[in-house]
């Protein structure tokens, strides 16, 4: 039991210092021109704010177990699709940036209480998150040098975070009574809070 501890305190040292060591609260500007799979790739693993929604949504899945375990990380990129093509096609969409900071709040705050609602009330939840994030990336997609890559990278990268998440959660889910993982959801709200001020 000590040594999952051990495991489960390294891992929230490295999320939380990978966060740290990420650049800028606004990862959603990327430059004309740049582009293409590495771009794409990298670009939710150094958006802190991207990468905490990501491991968020994996982390509850874990935490609440069942179906939402796979359920929740599946749904979040397909409806994401649906933001970006909202986003390419120039449409307007107010707001986006508040909701991607509020999806990190109510995301963490979920784990934090240990929220376990409906299957359908999660996903409704995480689609609405999931609309404004495809948005905040889809409009960025034609200013890149290749956005087909780009997006490949970036659907890559975001499955990734969330298996990250899911592993995480899983770990912590024991110990202490699962209080490691709700006290994790509680800083990520914490940074949604920053993002959003």
């Amino acid at each position: 039991m000590r040594s999952r501890t051990r495991t489960a305190l390294r891992i929230a040292v490295v999320a939380v210092g990978f966060w740290n060591a990420t650049g800028a609260a606004h990862a959603h500007l990327i430059q004309s021109g740049a582009g293409g799979l590495s771009s794409g790739f990298a670009h939710p693993l150094t958006g802190p704010d991207h990468f905490l929604a990501m491991f968020a949504v994996g982390l509850w899945g874990a935490q609440m177990g069942g179906r939402t375990v796979w359920t929740l990380p599946v749904t979040f990129p397909l409806i994401m699709v649906v933001g970006g093509i909202i986003g390419i096609a120039g449409l307007p969409l107010p707001g986006t940036e508040i909701g991607i900071a509020l999806s990190i709040i109510a995301l963490g705050a979920a784990i934090a209480a240990r929220w376990k609602p409906p299957e359908w009330v999660a996903l409704l939840l995480i689609s609405v998150f999931a609309i404004c994030h495809g948005y905040a990336h889809g409009s960025e997609l034609p200013a890149t040098a290749d956005p087909a890559d780009f997006a490949i990278g970036f659907v890559i990268a975001t499955g990734m975070i969330h298996l990250f998440g899911i592993a995480v959660g899983l770990v912590l889910q024991k110990p202490y009574g699962g209080r490691l993982c709700r006290a994790l959801g509680g800083l990520v709200a914490a940074a949604g809070f920053y993002f959003l001020v």
